[in-house]
């Protein structure tokens, strides 16, 4: 218990959770959200903003490897250069890393829904097991909605 729920007492104890939660629908269902408290917003951002470079790796293999046999064929719309394709003259390895950087912000942000069972967990969701159940769509739709829930717009918080 920190030193401000201390002084705020047991009752403000008793419904601290509930501070913590927020619900909007969408397609007529009510997703709970989970506040993220400052340190996890921090932790949850910098693993979007940071992807690993393996997983940089894997997909930019994916979107290079068709390119691949127009390597004898090097136009300047087509680069092949050190450890890159350029498609005019746009980074295929950054194409990559803006990719990733979008499927872990929806993974984290899906993160924090609620499951209906408290005894259940999204903490081990994969961008996967979301993608086959919802399609970019929606995942765009979710991630819009638990981002208008956990940080409110300036006009919201001003009451304006």
């Amino acid at each position: 218990m920190t030193k401000l729920a201390s002084l705020l007492g047991s009752q403000y104890e008793s419904k601290r959770k509930g501070l913590f939660i927020r619900q909007f629908e969408l397609g007529g269902y009510n997703f709970k959200v989970r506040i993220p408290t400052v340190a996890e917003s921090d932790a949850m951002y910098e693993r979007i903003q940071n992807p690993k470079d393996k997983d940089v790796a894997v997909i930019y293999d994916q979107i290079a490897k068709p390119l691949e046999q127009f390597k004898d064929q090097e136009s300047e719309e087509l680069q092949f250069v050190e450890n890159d394709i350029l498609v005019g003259g746009r980074s295929m390895r950054e194409t990559a890393k803006t990719k990733l950087m979008t499927q872990n912000r929806i993974t984290e942000f899906i993160k924090l829904l609620i499951p209906e069972n408290e005894n259940d967990s999204l903490a081990d969701l994969t961008y996967e097991e979301i993608e086959s159940e919802f399609p970019l769509a929606v995942q765009m739709a979710l991630l819009e909605k638990i981002a208008e829930v956990i940080s409110p717009t300036y006009r919201e918080s001003r009451g304006n």
